[in-house]
């Protein structure tokens, strides 16, 4: 009497179930795209519409003590040398002013603004 043999098989049952675990797990522990701000600003609300803004712009942040360019922190003189080679003064600009800050540094940002010709200018605010 001879015994037949079943064929091999193998079971992937449980590899599709590690596998949607780690694709969960990746999900989860993946960071999603955040904003990045170079200081930690309290911005004053407004009641203006929201308008959209293009992908190319330029953003300015300012608090009471320091100025950031595009996300790194630098001073007033390093932001006008950078605002002088730009060529493109068509591109927006987006200024994130904190609360606190005095009136003669906002003044003096848009001084500074105004001086190189940008002109396409959004000022942040909260709702």
């Amino acid at each position: 009497m001879t015994k037949r043999r079943e064929p091999l098989t193998l079971d992937l049952t449980p590899l599709i179930d590690v596998v949607f675990i780690l694709i969960i797990f990746f999900i989860v522990t993946s960071s999603f795209k955040q904003e990045r701000f170079a200081l930690n600003l309290t911005l004053p609300s407004a009641t203006a519409k929201e308008i959209n803004i293009e992908q190319k712009q330029l953003t300015i942040e300012v608090t009471k003590k320091d100025i950031a360019y595009m996300g790194k922190k630098i001073d007033f003189l390093e932001l006008q040398k950078k605002l002088e080679v730009i060529k493109d003064n068509k591109l927006p600009v987006v200024v994130k002013i904190d609360e606190k800050v005095t009136y003669d540094r906002v003044i003096n940002i848009l001084d500074l603004l105004q001086l190189n010709n940008f002109n396409n200018l959004a000022l942040v605010t909260t709702k």
